[in-house]
């Protein structure tokens, strides 16, 4: 298809409005959630035609939360098809198995509708989340409503599709290696990646040899951020974290950031991308804040090691396949980086002990940053948004896997650490968004959310229906 700008606003229940003030409305009489519901329903088959972003559509019959709590009541959404939402399959992204309608809310699917959201779907993914685009072995890939001849980025791809193009302002993503700060930075969103142990566990990342999966949303404002962490912290707060809080503006603290420009893996940063991190750099000691550039403390084995932990998680996810999945899981049927990094695994399987150690260690090193600096800058990815089919399934995996480890040479970190970090639509490149990065200390997403709205009023974000 010749690649086009796609978007759903219009003049209906939803208009130009975030989720903060549709749960506004909501709360004051002026709509009502299946008002919302059937504005964002008819929205979402506009736009899914060229995006391709829905893996289960629930128009018919919308899960509405029970009764009207939740500070975004009303809202309508989407999840990503990863998570449990109890009679409606979870397929994973996967073409190896076709799952069967789940039996219950996963325990963070519970958390995420305490909200008060109103779920219209599931989101689509790469299979298993894997893969940092939204392709797969032979089903149409998830477009970019910026230009849908390029990526959306991944894992959490459906749903940043979905609230680029308007069709909902808000939707569940989670990350376990970028997955929602690459996707909000292809689709000119905010994704913030909470620090490990923040909101409950999924039940798979409840498994991991190291938990490295964070839980949360996309949105199109930094209020709307703020607001859901808010409101999963009513239903459930890590007395062992301090609260986050309902986070309103920024504060007036001056912070000391250290900029980071070269990755672990040395990859090349390209033009665009630079200009934005340090067009952001700017407007930070423009607020006040000292910037000064900094060294990551990783050892340079760091990126070999996620590797070598990602093909331990393609290898568990295939091995156990019909006892984790469905009984139906054909191991031939999943795609070609999914058998790629099982068979790096399991090619230097005994690297694996040494790997995971060092991994565990990095959480420790990492810190070190953040004794002198409140904040990290950097970039999200190395090079703008690549066009669909560079970081397909089906490309030749030694020449897949060089792609994926340049590109997604700064989002791992903090996974593996477990610390907090946020993307934000900074820049632009020939009309597509570029994302710029923000890591901070361990427990305090607080800092991001405040910085973040520094930034968000000091240079508005695109908006796709200009």
């Amino acid at each position: 298809m010749s690649g086009i700008r796609v978007h759903a606003f219009g003049d209906d229940a939803l208009g130009e409005h975030d989720a903060v003030a549709l749960a506004r409305l909501v709360r004051d009489g002026q709509v009502s959630a299946p008002e919302l519901a059937d504005a964002a329903a008819a929205r979402i088959r506009a736009v899914d035609p060229q995006l391709n972003a829905v893996a289960r559509e629930l128009f018919t019959q919308p899960r509405y939360a029970p009764g009207s709590s939740g500070a975004l009541a009303g809202v309508p959404t989407l999840i990503k098809d990863n998570t449990d939402l109890e009679g409606v399959p979870t397929n994973h992204g996967s073409e190896a198995f076709t799952a069967r309608p789940a039996k219950r809310d996963d325990a963070y699917t519970r958390q995420f509708l305490s909200s008060g959201m109103t779920v219209l779907g599931k989101s689509r993914l790469p299979e298993f989340g894997l893969n940092a685009t939204t392709e797969f072995r032979t089903a149409e890939p998830t477009r970019n409503p910026w230009h849908t001849d390029y990526s959306v980025g991944a894992s959490s791809g459906g749903s940043a599709a979905l609230v680029a193009a308007g069709a909902v302002p808000i939707a569940h993503a989670n990350d376990g290696g970028g997955s929602i700060r690459i996707p909000a930075a292809c689709a000119g969103l905010v994704g913030l990646k909470p620090s490990r142990g923040r909101h409950l566990d999924g039940e798979q990342a409840r498994h991991l040899p190291i938990n490295m999966v964070s839980e949360g949303v996309v949105t199109r404002t930094v209020r709307d951020t703020a607001a859901f962490v808010a409101a999963t912290e009513d239903h459930w707060r890590n007395p062992k974290l301090a609260p986050i809080g309902l986070v309103l503006g920024p504060a007036q603290r001056r912070l000391r950031v250290g900029l980071v420009l070269e990755s672990l893996t040395r990859a090349p940063v390209d033009e665009p991308t630079r200009a934005a991190v340090e067009r952001t750099a700017q407007l930070l000691e423009d607020a006040g804040h000292l910037v000064e550039p900094v060294e990551l403390p990783m050892d340079d084995r760091f990126a070999d090691d996620f590797t070598q932990y990602w093909g331990l998680l393609a290898d568990l996810a295939v091995s156990t396949g019909r006892l984790t999945f469905d009984r139906s899981f054909d191991s031939a049927l999943v795609d070609g980086l999914t058998a790629g990094l099982r068979a790096h695994h399991r090619r230097n399987l005994r690297r694996t002990p040494g790997a995971l150690r060092r991994l565990r260690h990095a959480a420790r090193d990492y810190a070190a940053m953040f004794a002198r600096h409140e904040l990290v800058l950097s970039p999200v990815l190395a090079h703008a948004v690549p066009r669909l089919g560079f970081l397909s399934p089906n490309v030749a995996f030694d020449q897949l896997i060089a792609r994926l480890t340049d590109y997604v040479s700064y989002t791992p970190l903090n996974n593996i650490a477990g610390t907090p970090a946020i993307s934000l639509p900074l820049g632009s490149s020939d009309g597509l968004p570029v994302g710029v990065h923000l890591s901070a200390a361990y427990g305090d997403e607080r800092t991001l959310l405040e910085v973040a709205f520094g930034l968000e009023a000091a240079a508005p974000f695109a908006r796709i229906q200009n």
